[in-house]
């Protein structure tokens, strides 16, 4: 039988329970940009603190406008100038494609198709079937429309949805800025409560777990980028630099490098470069993308004062499991483990 106190108290319980899978529900949508403006918040917040509001007398309002204000010059500007030279890159590509459009192929094929091995025979004969048949390389052509326009329907929905995204991050960053006293003030006071010291140290080891994960992405895009805008000067690609830059950005994504040095690749040998654009394959296949497996781990670990095999099984699956901002909870989730084991393994049994 039930006391007379213990039906008020479970409904206490309940509506408690259905307020917090109401605020879950609602913030759902937004988790990945809430996390991410927190990522962004924790990676800055010291600076902030001790650098720039002291400077501008406490007015937090002013310092959050500013910091947000620096994100969308850092973030936007390099976006819009690596769109104008996507756009650039893509009219060159239609006009290289548009006189085989046209004309159609010429009857010999490329001579280092023969130096394909095991399909080198097959891509030749491949060839010769296109290029003797207009019907066929119609077919060909309308077999790659469809594709094609789904792919950019699909980057049009990601750019939209990114936009939007980023929109949102900036707006709840500000907040985050401006109240940054009252919000780190609740996390340790309620990591206390929960945990007592124990949970203050976990909050300062998931802060600096996410401080050495973002040290690791900015110093591995700084180092990717750097190598990759020498290779692009010794190639003799065009817009060294801005390739450089679009290197640097990309390389927040697994993928991200080989689009650049590929496409600088692509572009050597379409202006009759041959030997330049084999360079630019192997050295980015062999030095720039090369140093995402190792430089960023190291980093990672180093900054975040955790081991190689943690940071890599925590990037990795994390990615895996939660997508970009993985990146992020991976690591943080498996160093609180650690710290939790490493606790548990270190109390004495009681007797």
């Amino acid at each position: 039988m039930l006391l007379d106190d213990e039906p008020k108290r479970l409904a206490q319980i309940a509506l408690v329970v259905l307020i917090i899978v109401g605020c879950i529900a609602v913030l759902l949508p937004f988790v990945g940009a809430l996390l991410f403006a927190l990522v962004i918040w924790v990676c800055t917040w010291e600076s902030y603190r001790e650098r720039v509001l002291p400077r501008l007398r406490g007015r937090d309002t002013v310092g959050a406008a500013l910091m947000v204000v620096l994100l969308v010059l850092i973030l936007l500007v390099p976006t819009i100038f690596l769109a104008g030279a996507l756009a650039s890159g893509a009219d060159h590509l239609i006009d290289l494609i548009k006189p085989y459009v046209d004309q159609g192929l010429p009857t010999e094929a490329p001579a280092w198709f023969a130096e394909v091995p095991l399909f080198g025979q097959r891509m030749i004969d491949f060839w010769h079937e296109v290029a003797s048949s207009r019907e066929a390389l119609n077919t060909l052509l309308a077999q790659g429309v469809a594709p094609a326009r789904q792919f950019l329907i699909a980057a049009g929905g990601v750019v939209a949805n990114g936009l939007l995204q980023l929109a949102l991050v900036l707006f709840v960053v500000f907040f985050l800025y401006r109240d940054g006293e009252v919000v780190a003030a609740a996390l340790y006071g309620g990591a206390r409560k929960l945990g007592g010291e124990l949970g203050a140290g976990l909050v300062d080891k998931a802060r600096g777990t996410v401080f050495g994960v973002m040290l690791g992405i900015v110093g591995t895009a700084a180092a990717q980028g750097s190598v990759a805008m020498l290779g692009f000067f010794v190639a003799g690609a065009p817009a060294p630099v801005l390739l450089g830059f679009a290197t640097f950005f990309l390389s927040m994504i697994p993928v991200g490098p080989p689009l650049v040095w590929g496409g600088a690749a692509l572009w050597l040998y379409s202006d009759g470069q041959t030997g330049w654009a084999i360079f630019m394959a192997l050295y980015g296949l062999l030095i720039i993308s090369s140093i995402d497996n190792v430089v960023k781990p190291l980093l990672m670990a180093r900054g975040a004062g955790l081991s190689v095999l943690i940071v890599a099984l925590g990037v990795f699956g994390g990615v895996l499991v939660f997508g970009f901002i993985g990146i992020f909870l991976g690591p943080v989730l498996l160093a609180l483990g650690q710290l939790l084991l490493t606790r548990w393994l270190r109390e004495e049994p009681t007797s």
